[in-house]
């Protein structure tokens, strides 16, 4: 698939919205029920595990889990596109309250007809995220 795949651009966009710290610009990506499951399953920011689901419920999302970082970094080895969903493959680096933690994973969205992010799930693992904690030099 050409490097302009629909998934692979709203993936981008996305990424480079949370690197901006853009949250008007992040939000607007999404589809009107699109969902946000970062990390998908049960965590402190989605104590049942079932997402964040419309466009309210995303902004709340970002303003959890986004606005209190200092920054984002988006380290993907490569990414995957199949229909009208891409995984990108790699590792998210977040510097907050002076520290460093890397979340080694895979991240997918999902676009609907519109380009629109329909679904955007991140596989990654809350303790072995935590376990590369270490102070920002």
């Amino acid at each position: 698939m050409s490097a302009e795949h629909p998934a692979r651009v709203a993936g981008r966009a996305s990424q480079a919205a949370v690197r901006a710290k853009d949250k008007a610009a992040w939000v607007a990506l999404f589809a009107a029920d699109g969902i946000v499951e970062d990390p998908v399953g049960p965590s402190g920011f989605d104590p049942e595990g079932k997402g964040h689901r419309g466009t309210e419920a995303i902004a709340a999302f970002w303003d959890l889990a986004i606005a209190k970082t200092d920054s984002i970094e988006f380290l993907f080895d490569d990414s995957f596109a199949c229909g009208s969903e891409v995984a990108f493959t790699g590792t998210i680096r977040t510097r907050i309250g002076g520290h460093q933690i890397d979340a080694e994973g895979v991240f997918t969205y999902k676009v609907d007809d519109a380009g629109r992010i329909a679904a955007l799930r991140a596989f990654w693992e809350i303790d072995r995220a935590m376990s590369t904690t270490k102070p920002v030099d």
